[in-house]
């Protein structure tokens, strides 16, 4: 077919046997069967919501008594749970929980089916060729898919496996393992699927893939085109597009079980559609590292949830909350950076009593197991043990080791308050510094400049590498008033003064020594008070670096289901009908929401790189397969990527001598010196150099162009001519020009003898 031109306390006490005892204050009904909860005073300061039990539910002699609770399966937990926060009895809960799962199912499809089609629309992805799926996988992304591609087209899935981890392609000449490095288990994990896939469909004869001639016009030569799941660029996407369904799947649930009921759920679902640009860029970038850890946060922090609202935390909800933090941390290597805010959040949570110290050490335990096992799996990773993360679980659980100290102290409420959390913020600090330095690992330390310069005026080469790209740059100022169009931030609003107005109430009167159990009247659990918290943790990060507002606004989505929550908003409930308060919201949202998704559906694309193609087809057929290249970032991953040459530098900037590297390879646009560039080039042992002029003249704001973010490293040289400039009109003595077009000049780099 020819295609055309293509446009510790316990957490429950035994059953008291003494009849309770008659209380002034307003007590929550408590069922039959169910345990009066221990409970305590912020900050730790236990006290009791009932009267101690008399002793163990009687038994009969010699046999062990049964619990009051027999132990269930954490599905049947959870579905309880939600049937519970549902209002349903249970007799006809079940149907309803399946309904509930029915429409999670239903918005993940939706979903899936949106990414999908715009990924599509946008790139035209299934008419393309092998190497322009490929080249359409930029910067990181064509890094990662290149292992993937490593493993598939390897004669074993173990050699496959093998050649990643003993890899001297990335930063030849060294051998490094990039399974270590560079996040790589999702790659592994999709290509042993690819593989196991394949091998079966060719079993038993059924075609997993279908190929097509593609003419593509203007004098070019037509091209193969495949599709079907055979295909490795089409099942690796494939794959990711499942995943990020359903995610919003898990979003339906989380905002359902949030809020206690199925309206919430559909707020969570329409806010995430209706600001999807804000909320997400998997469809644009399916490789990068969060489209495949994300999602397992969502789930992570809907375990989370349910430990925190649940009467007893059992072990299955723990060995959860584990896995769940284990597949978060493995493909991202940010994902620390978010459990440090969980961590806090939580802690504070605790600090002003709204969780008891068994469940939060329980918490912290199974942060630190799977930060124990991602350690092991990443062999030995050394910024994992070094991060302000793994640092603030253990300032924590010393904290919490000595909390008899801290209730000991003759101090008021307040004063403790401040006592642990001033201990937690420097404890944590001079922790890091101290593990840092001991063990000699500076990898993270751009991250902490990153952040040094938001507030200073402080700047260097590597910084400046990361504020002068958008994506690190401040929250831009339209993006408050997107939220605003689409009523998303108004609803959020009023969902967060809700909750710190019921939460300083109840905080003030812990502080003025009234009867503390009417915290529990209140707030059963602090559920809320964590999600205020960790809103307010999203929102430094969004606003200090633009790309990190996506955890942002899906947690705000997520915020707004509990417009529905009767818990909050039930005095308004008394008055109107939930439903049609949330579908007046709904309706609102909608005018600006529809706009947006019409703007996305509206993208239509196809793309096209004719001078990388060249470049790549040069490659391959006039170098060695030895020989190695050096030039910006995001061309060296295509080069590995597609015509398989070793690299001396890569997009994956997160370690100090990659850095470095980076660093001399850039010095072609400095002002220095050729001879002195060049030297430094052949001690790389690079042969060749992708020079491109687009890199010397841009300049995406003030002090960002290329020769002036050197001017800061080095100023000795400001004013003088860019080498870069010089060499794009004449590139001799120094380096001799091999190919060139009109956006790239392949300098090769000669070793005088």
């Amino acid at each position: 077919m020819v295609v055309q031109a293509r446009s510790k306390h316990r957490e429950a006490a035994a059953a008291a046997a003494a009849p309770p005892r008659a209380s002034p204050q307003p007590r929550r009904a408590v069922g039959a069967g169910e345990p009066e909860l221990e409970r305590e005073l912020p900050g730790g300061r236990g006290f009791s919501a009932a009267p101690p039990s008399g002793g163990r539910r009687p038994g009969r002699k010699g046999q062990r008594p049964e619990p009051a609770h027999p132990p269930r399966s954490l599905l049947s937990r959870v579905s309880a749970g939600l049937r519970a926060r549902l209002g349903q009895r249970p007799a006809g809960g079940r149907g309803r929980t399946w309904t509930t799962l029915l429409l999670a199912a239903f918005a993940g499809i939706l979903h899936w089916s949106h990414i999908t089609s715009l990924f599509e629309n946008d790139r035209h992805f299934s008419h393309l060729s092998t190497l322009e799926r490929e080249m359409a996988f930029r910067t990181e992304m064509g890094l990662y898919y290149s292992y993937f591609k490593t493993i598939v087209e390897a004669p074993s899935f173990y050699s496959g496996v093998w050649m990643i981890m003993n890899d001297k392609l990335t930063e030849y000449p060294l051998m490094i393992n990039t399974l270590k490095r560079f996040n790589l288990y999702p790659e592994v994990v999709l290509a042993s699927w690819y593989r196991i896939y394949t091998w079966i469909m060719d079993l038993i004869g059924i075609q997993t893939k279908i190929c097509w001639t593609v003419t593509r016009g203007e004098g070019l030569s037509p091209i193969e085109s495949c599709e079907g799941l055979g295909d490795p660029a089409c099942f690796y996407v494939a794959v990711i597009f499942l995943l990020n369904g359903l995610m919003m799947a898990l979003f339906f649930i989380y905002g359902t079980y949030l809020s206690g009921s199925r309206l919430g759920g559909l707020v969570t679902v329409l806010c995430f559609f209706f600001n999807h640009g804000e909320c997400t860029r998997v469809m644009w970038t399916p490789p990068l590292r969060e489209s495949f850890s994300y999602p397992f946060l969502v789930l992570q922090m809907l375990l989370v949830t349910h430990i925190l609202r649940a009467t007893n935390v059992y072990r299955g909800s723990l060995i959860a909350l584990c896995i769940s933090n284990i597949f978060f941390m493995l493909p991202w290597q940010f994902a620390q950076f978010v459990l440090l805010t969980q961590i806090a959040s939580l802690f504070a949570v605790y600090v002003v009593g709204y969780i008891d110290l068994c469940k939060l050490k329980k918490i912290i335990y199974i942060h630190m197991i799977s930060l124990a096992l991602c350690f092991i799996l990443m062999f030995g990773n050394s910024m994992l043990l070094t991060s302000y993360y793994a640092s603030s679980l253990v300032i924590i659980w010393g904290i919490l080791a000595v909390r008899p100290r801290f209730l000991k102290a003759n101090v008021s409420e307040l004063s403790l308050w401040v006592i642990q959390g001033c201990t937690w913020l420097f404890g944590t600090v001079l922790l890091k510094y101290l593990t840092s330095k001991i063990l000699g690992i500076a990898d993270d330390a751009h991250i902490s400049n990153l952040l040094t310069s938001k507030f200073f005026s402080y700047k260097d080469f590597d910084t400046l590498m990361y504020t002068c790209a958008a994506e690190f740059d401040f929250m831009e100022k339209e993006t408050p008033l997107r939220y605003t169009r689409t009523l998303l931030l108004p609803v959020v609003l009023v969902v967060f003064a809700a909750i710190v107005r019921r939460t300083m109430t109840d905080i003030l009167c812990v502080l003025s020594k009234q009867r503390s159990h009417i915290r529990k009247h209140q707030f059963d659990h602090g559920e809320l008070v964590y999600h205020a918290l960790q809103l307010l943790a999203y929102t430094v990060l969004g606003i200090l670096i633009m790309r990190l507002k996506l955890f942002l606004t899906p947690h705000m989505c997520i915020m707004a289901s509990l417009i529905c929550s009767r818990q909050l908003f039930g005095w308004l409930f008394c008055k109107v009908h939930p439903s049609t308060v949330v579908f007046a919201v709904l309706a609102i949202m909608s005018v600006q929401g529809s706009a947006n998704l019409q703007h996305q559906w509206s993208i239509i694309g196809e793309f096209s790189n004719l001078p990388q193609e060249e470049l790549i087809e040069w490659i391959k057929f006039n170098t060695k397969p030895d020989a190695v290249f050096a030039g910006a970032m995001p061309t060296m991953a295509s080069v590995k990527l597609s015509a398989l040459r070793p690299i001396v530098n890569h997009p994956h900037y997160e370690d100090a001598g990659l850095r470095a590297r980076t660093k001399i390879v850039y010095s072609m646009y400095s002002r220095k010196p050729a001879e002195e560039v060049k030297q430094e080039l052949i001690k790389l042992r690079v042969n060749y150099y992708i020079l491109e002029e687009s890199w010397c003249i841009r300049r995406t704001k003030p002090g960002c162009s290329m020769p002036e973010i050197w001017d800061v490293e080095d100023p000795s040289n400001a004013g003088k001519t860019p080498l870069c400039s010089l060499l794009v009109k004449d590139s001799r003595p120094h380096f001799p020009t091999v190919f060139q077009n009109r956006i790239y000049k392949v300098l090769e780099v000669i070793k005088e003898r």
